[in-house]
């Protein structure tokens, strides 16, 4: 049985509000009884996208658990390298990464748009994509994971930040049998929809909870509801099921 512990949207900043509720998701974690085998952290690290606040993420992400982070929109990569990663060189290109944790293959690849909010894997990150794919067995249980969900999940205002265009993608999970499931965040809110055949999992938000349009007008996000983690177990029978949690 192979457990990930799936977070999302920290958006860390200057404000101890931000480390606070990331620190108690972490703790949480840290303290489970059967630790996850691998905490995702699916993008929007920083607030700013400063380097100071990848230092602080560095801290906050400290675990014996083996810790895998993309980034997203808000996330600037140059600083990202350099506060997170720990890379002085920095860098603007795409930062993708391929894990093996727990007989498992997780793809972590960048859907974000240098300035922009939308979602998009451009043709260098795709081109990984497949490369890495061809590499994995087909028995071998791989999971992508990347910041914008791929599907439209009924919101105006997000809705249209989401990953575009997407049939790339689902071109390649429809061709790898070995792809479990993809994992994203962005939209703040716990959600489950399938892409191309296969369970698509949305982290709900650690630094606030996204509405959804038929609970009222207001904000568009509240802070008021604590943060949330998803727990996705992936069994020996081959089935994917995923418990929400909040971490009060």
């Amino acid at each position: 049985m192979l457990v990930i512990a799936h977070l999302s949207d920290t958006h860390l900043d200057s404000h101890p509000r931000s480390a606070e509720r990331t620190a108690r998701v972490m703790d949480h974690l840290n303290g489970l009884a059967r630790p996850a085998d691998a905490i995702l952290i699916t993008g929007d690290i920083a607030d700013h996208g400063e380097v100071a606040e990848y230092e602080t993420a560095a801290r906050l992400f400290e675990s014996p658990t083996p810790v895998l982070v993309c980034p997203g929109n808000h996330d600037v990569r140059d600083a990202y390298r350099k506060g997170l990663l720990g890379d002085d060189r920095g860098g603007d290109g795409p930062i993708n990464s391929r894990h093996d944790v727990a007989g498992a293959v997780f793809l972590l690849a960048d859907s974000s748009v240098p300035g922009e909010d939308d979602g998009h894997l451009d043709a260098e990150t795709i081109d990984w994509l497949a490369a890495e794919l061809g590499t994995v067995p087909d028995d071998t249980p791989t999971f992508i994971a990347f910041h914008h969900p791929p599907v439209a999940l009924h919101h105006p205002v997000i809705d249209p930040t989401r990953l575009l265009p997407a049939t790339p993608l689902a071109d390649l999970v429809a061709a790898h049998p070995q792809v479990v499931a993809v994992l994203t965040g962005h939209f703040h809110t716990a959600a489950a929809s399938t892409f191309a055949g296969r369970p698509l999992r949305i982290a709900p938000g650690v630094i606030s909870t996204l509405r959804m349009p038929w609970e009222g007008e207001g904000r568009l996000t509240t802070q008021s509801q604590p943060p949330g983690v998803a727990f996705h177990v992936y069994d020996d029978t081959g089935l994917l099921t995923t418990h929400y949690r909040v971490v009060v």
